[in-house]
């Protein structure tokens, strides 16, 4: 029997019209040199409508890849909405990428438009000359001596009317592309559907995720050029949470004065970010982050004591979040389930996550045999999905992907209830006399000391064991602790043959351009000899 029900389309204009209609007195605040600025939903909406009249007037037309190399703010939220609604295709482009990687990108891309944030037009006209796909450039807002012929934003929407009237697409169709960060190799594209962003939208509104919702006011410090904000734009007009976009305004100490003033409800970010929070926070006897439900950490594991240390310290509890680029990226978070005391929530929070609904989940062994989920076997983790990925643009990657399944590259063990733990990436394991050893568990595990502030491990050559563990620590301000202090900290948590006798201490840590540790920049420094080492 067939089901009388309506098959509509699952379409991000309808996203937009959702939140344009029922939420729009909702805001969106933009941080500035000057202050905060401040615009409803319903102007964000009208604006959408203008740019894609403006982008049609243009030339842009049906899946064109119209891309963006700016910071978190108010114009970058009005290309997300109007590019895939129109059915053009955004592409966010990564800030931090080097040039040469950005240029590769663009023209893997083959974008023809791309809107940018004047700060950055610097970064733009290093490559200029190698990106001749591109036919127009767009800066938002006043730009003295252009190196190249722009158009200017205001100007650009401001001569059409809003009222776009959105087309009707497939919601199978793209609406937007991602591109990895190329840790390992060039750096491969992920399409995501109307469809999939759609489902996605709907999973973060659930209560077992992060639960977006009309009384959230959320600080998004999570890069838009990363995993499409980890869908938190388009959740938002969904949902009616308001935004926080701290553009380029990243530092501890700017970020808690926003929370301070603004009082958002949830914050969303790298755990790199919300240490460099802990810390700004320690320094001032006014800090009040009360307003705060939940911050959620993603993108790297989360350290033990960052999550104890906001709930001790400042009373906020910290959610862990894990997914990737090729999974939009929402996989897990680690909400506790029913049942457990406070005091051992940590346990739960502390794992990557407890897998959402819409997400099939399995670990394999080396010859892609599925184990038990017994919480015991270690295995790589495969997943699919309506909004996973099963494979890149333009590029042929069979490695990636077995039988439908994308491969992650992470190791660990899943449990009965859908609890997963990763010990480490593939890549980063370290192999020291036949056994394995977590780089991630260390890491996590050396933080917690009050004299470190980061620290990230990798492998070394050893004629003996094969590879033995290195720790790259940064010490706090005031902090003079010692390799061996650290070894002796670190023995009352993990196995002897663990502990680390390779140990550097330094400025700062190297990282990627999403804010995860660099390991293939330490790994680099170490072989060109350039980290001093003491050995135990």
């Amino acid at each position: 029997m067939r089901s009388t029900m309506q098959d509509a389309p699952l379409l991000i204009r309808d996203i937009v019209r959702h939140g344009q209609w029922m939420y729009a007195d909702k805001r969106v605040f933009t941080a500035t040199s000057a202050g905060m600025t401040s615009t409803s939903f319903a102007d964000v909406a009208q604006r959408a409508e203008r740019l894609a009249a403006a982008l049609t007037r243009l030339g842009v037309q049906r899946d064109d890849r119209v891309a963006t190399l700016m910071w978190n703010n108010q114009t970058h939220m009005e290309t997300y909405l109007a590019v895939p609604s129109m059915g053009a295709i955004l592409h966010t482009l990564n800030v931090r990428l080097f040039a040469d990687q950005l240029a590769f990108i663009i023209n893997h891309a083959a974008d023809k438009v791309i809107v940018v944030d004047p700060s950055l037009v610097p970064l733009l006209a290093r490559i200029k000359e190698h990106i001749a796909g591109v036919e127009h450039i767009i800066v938002n807002g006043p730009l003295d001596d252009a190196p190249f012929a722009v158009i200017d934003y205001e100007e650009f929407i401001g001569a059409e009317e809003p009222g776009f009237d959105w087309p009707d697409l497939d919601e199978t169709s793209a609406a937007v592309m991602c591109y990895t960060s190329g840790t390992t190799g060039d750096p491969k594209g992920v399409v995501y559907s109307h469809r999939s962003t759609w489902l996605h939208s709907m999973a973060s509104t659930s209560a077992n995720s992060i639960g977006f919702n009309d009384h959230d006011r959320c600080l998004l410090v999570v890069p838009m050029f990363h995993v499409n904000a980890w869908g938190a734009v388009y959740t938002a007009f969904m949902a009616g949470t308001e935004l926080i976009m701290p553009q380029m305004f990243l530092q501890g100490e700017l970020l808690l004065n926003m929370i301070m003033e603004l009082r958002p409800t949830v914050a969303v970010g790298v755990p790199t970010i919300w240490n460099d929070l802990l810390r700004a926070a320690g320094g001032r006897s006014d800090t009040d982050l009360t307003s705060l439900r939940t911050i959620l950490a993603g993108g790297a594991a989360v350290p033990r004591f960052l999550i104890e240390a906001f709930r001790e310290r400042h009373g906020v509890d910290v959610l862990q979040g894990w997914g990737m680029t090729e999974t939009s990226p929402l996989v897990a978070v680690s909400t506790p389930p029913t049942g457990v005391s406070r005091e051992h929530e940590i346990d739960y929070r502390v794992k990557a996550g407890r897998v959402m609904a819409g997400v099939d989940i399995r670990i394999t062994n080396d010859q892609g045999e599925v184990l038990a989920r017994d919480g015991v076997a270690v295995g790589e983790f495969e997943l699919r999905g309506p909004w996973i990925t099963a494979g890149y643009y333009g590029t042929d990657a069979p490695d990636f992907f077995r039988d439908g399944w994308l491969r992650t590259g992470d190791i660990g063990t899943l449990d009965p209830h859908g609890f997963m733990v990763i010990t480490d990436r593939a890549k980063d394991l370290i192999k020291s006399g036949g056994e394995w050893i977590s780089s991630v568990e260390l890491e996590t595990t050396v933080m917690g000391h009050e004299g470190v502030f980061e620290a990230a491990v990798i492998a070394v050559p050893d004629d003996r064991w094969q590879e033995r563990p290195l720790c790259v620590v940064v010490r706090t301000p005031t902090s003079e602790v010692s390799a061996q202090e650290l070894r002796d900290y670190l023995s009352d948590y993990v196995a002897k043959w663990w502990l680390p006798e390779h140990w550097s201490f330094v400025e700062g840590l190297p990282k990627t351009s999403v804010g995860k540790f660099d390991k293939r920049a330490l790994r680099r420094l170490v072989a060109d000899g350039h980290l001093e080492i003491q050995t135990l």
